[in-house]
Order: C-alpha cells, then sequence, then structure tokens
C-alpha cells in the first residue's frame, strides 16, 4: 500500500468532522440527539441575498470561471462595510481579497509568509485549524496561553521574554475570541500592534465574529500602525448566516495581499458568480439585521446560561460571539463530561480541551440552534 505523506503524521482529522460522525449515527439509531457542539448558523440569510443569488443566475457570466480577486463590485462592497462597520478605509484595488471563506485564507496566509522551520505563535485555547496548518507546513509551533483571569488577553511581557523570538514569522490572533467570546480592549490591540513591530512579527487578526452579541465591532487595522505589521481575515458566516456559501476576506496592505495572491491563484479558479453576487447583497445590508439577528441570538443565550447553571457551570456575561464559554466544576474532565452528557442526555456540546491544553475544564456551547432545543435540553439536564 502507498503511504500517506509524513506531514499527515502529526495531524488528526478536524475533531467535528469525526464527532458529527458520531452524532450522525446516534440519530440514525433513533438517539433525539440536540447538537449544541457546532457553530453553524441554522438561521437563513436575507431574502434579499438569496434573490440576488437567483437573479444572476442567469447573466452572461454567471457560469464562467471568475477572476481570482472577486468581482470588482464584490471588493468595493467590502471595503465600504469596513468604512461604514469598523471606521477602517481600505482600497478596493489593492488592500482586499475575497476567499473563499476565511478557514482557506489561514492556509493562504501561512504558505505565504512561513518556510519550513519557521515559528508561529498560536492562542491556547484557540481554533484548531492555525495548529494544523503550521503543522502540514511543518512549521514549528509556539502556543502562547490565554488565562480567564487574564481576561483571555496574551500576556506580551511573557511572550517578549521567550526565547529565540526572532524565529517567530507568525502570529494568529482572535478576537472577539473563539471560544471564550472574549473581546480585546483597545490598549490589547494598540499593544500588540507594538510588539509586532518591535519584533518584526507578521499579526493576523482572525475576526468573524464582530457582530455577534457584540455592542462594539473592532478592527486592528484601525489603529495606527496595524498596515505595517498585520493582516485580518473576516467572514459571511456568522454575520449573514452563510456559512455554506463560503465566503470570506482577507484585508491589508498591497504587498501582503499581492503575496496571498500568489498562492490562492494557484489554488483556485475564483468564487461562482453568484455567491459573489448575493455575497454584495449581504455586505449592503442595513443596521436593522444586526439587530434582528442579535435579538434571535440574545434570547438563546439566556437560554444556553440556563443550561449553564443546570449542569453546573459558571461563566462570564460580557461576552461576543455565538458560544457560551462554560467552566465546569472543579477536577471535571472535559471529555469524559461531553461524552457523559451525550450518551445520558442525548446532548453534544463541544469540550474545551479541542481548542487547546487551556481549554481543559471548560466547555463551549453553541448557540446555533433553537429555543425549542434549548428547552429541551434544559428540561433533560434538570
Amino acid at each position: 500500500m502507498i503511504q500517506p505523506a509524513k506531514r499527515l503524521d502529526h495531524v488528526e482529522e478536524y475533531y467535528f468532522s469525526k464527532k458529527l460522525r458520531e452524532v450522525n449515527l446516534l440519530k440514525e439509531h433513533g438517539k433525539p440527539i440536540i447538537n449544541l457542539g457546532i457553530g453553524s448558523p441554522d438561521l437563513t440569510p436575507s431574502n434579499s441575498v438569496i434573490d440576488a443569488l437567483k437573479n444572476s443566475l442567469h447573466d452572461n457570466a454567471a457560469h464562467k470561471y471568475q477572476s481570482y480577486q472577486g468581482l470588482p463590485e464584490l471588493r468595493e462592497a467590502m471595503a465600504a462595510f469596513y468604512k461604514e462597520r469598523f471606521g477602517v478605509a481600505l482600497s478596493s484595488k489593492t488592500e482586499i481579497l475575497p476567499l473563499m471563506g476565511s478557514k482557506e485564507g489561514i492556509m493562504h496566509i501561512s504558505m505565504a509568509f512561513l518556510n519550513e522551520g519557521d515559528e508561529v505563535l498560536i492562542p491556547n485555547p484557540g481554533y484548531p485549524t492555525y495548529e494544523s496548518v503550521a503543522k502540514l507546513l511543518n512549521v514549528k509551533t509556539r502556543y502562547y496561553e490565554l488565562k480567564e483571569k487574564d481576561g483571555w488577553q496574551p500576556n506580551l511581557y511573557t511572550l517578549e521574554k521567550m526565547k529565540n523570538l526572532s524565529r517567530v514569522r507568525l502570529m494568529w490572533i482572535n478576537y472577539p475570541h473563539m471560544p471564550s467570546g472574549a473581546k480585546a480592549s483597545n490598549k490589547t490591540f494598540e499593544d500588540i500592534i507594538a510588539f509586532a513591530k518591535r519584533n518584526n512579527i507578521l499579526v493576523v487578526n482572525d475576526n468573524p465574529y464582530s457582530f455577534v452579541l457584540n455592542d462594539y465591532p473592532r478592527s486592528i487595522m484601525k489603529y495606527p500602525g496595524a498596515r505595517d505589521v498585520c493582516l485580518e481575515l473576516n467572514s459571511l458566516s456568522k454575520t449573514f448566516n452563510m456559512a455554506g456559501w463560503r465566503v470570506g476576506m482577507v484585508i491589508g496592505k498591497y504587498e501582503y495581499i499581492n503575496a496571498i495572491l500568489k498562492v490562492k491563484s494557484n489554488m483556485d479558479s475564483g468564487m461562482f458568480y453568484g455567491i459573489q453576487k448575493g455575497a454584495i447583497e449581504a455586505l449592503n445590508t442595513s443596521k436593522m439585521w444586526y439587530i434582528s439577528l442579535n435579538s434571535v441570538y440574545g434570547d438563546r443565550r439566556k437560554l444556553a446560561w440556563k443550561l449553564a447553571d443546570a449542569l453546573g457551570c459558571t461563566y462570564d456575561k460580557d461576552t461576543a460571539g455565538m458560544f457560551v464559554w462554560a467552566k465546569l466544576p472543579a477536577l471535571v474532565n472535559s471529555e469524559k463530561f461531553v461524552d457523559l452528557l451525550l450518551k445520558n442526555k442525548s446532548i453534544f456540546v463541544a469540550p474545551g480541551t479541542v481548542f487547546g491544553s487551556r481549554g481543559e475544564g471548560y466547555i463551549r456551547i453553541s448557540l446555533c440552534a433553537t429555543a425549542d432545543d434549548f428547552e429541551e435540553a434544559i428540561k433533560r439536564v434538570k
């Protein structure tokens, strides 16, 4: 048998890919599973977004290869979105690159800026894909710990004292933070930019949760000096209920965007025309969309808090995003707790350890389920 590449020796199948097979198998055997583990919006995009997709299908260019840089009007809509929602002025021609979801951007950015043997700073807890991509590229991972007592903000003083920091080329940050929902302060962003400049590190802020239960959306690109050392990823998945559409973007100065384009243009042949048209409509959505979306998530979050209470957990209410990050009672193992909850109550939540060793002792409850599902889950636990 031909053996897989050695790069796969240290990479596991994505946790949720494996776990959902187990959950679906239980469903097939009649188990009434309530899935509160996955951050996949169950709400739909607006009717105008769906209509824009439908109406585009008979356009002359609809079924041709598309530009690697996306339609000019899509980049213009992205620039207008950043200007209106974040107060960040961008050139639609040189400082924005549409992506097929921001997840692919993690790979593209890593391939564009990391050489084999380079080092990358990854948050613990944090999004598992940062680590997986580093391993696939044979890049050394260095973890910086995020702690509840610090508000899940990086301790830059500790990072500055790391040995051989000059080997680090890239640093991933993610605010609002997943899984904790912590929001970065102005000072956090300012300090990170200063840290990156002192140490010649490219910082990437992964920013898909800014508009979910968050009164003050922030982009790191608004802060002085950010363009010199920062990129930002964003996505339409969570904000506009378009996770399956796979629409994201990376923003930054021309030289960085051009480097990423060199990778991307060799990996795909452009985003489907109709999806781009739908994305343009979504980005032009009025403020009422955000108010309506957050009304639903706000009601669900209150129920998620009730569920966390019933499970004996504690949590911070001053968070953003579509999850509740709940701390288990002392000495309770996250993965064992999740397995028992699935077995005994047919409720699936994510164990904190999926996101790193600092996630031990926590679970993550997704808000991507109906109020009825939450009510039923609470009733089962009580």
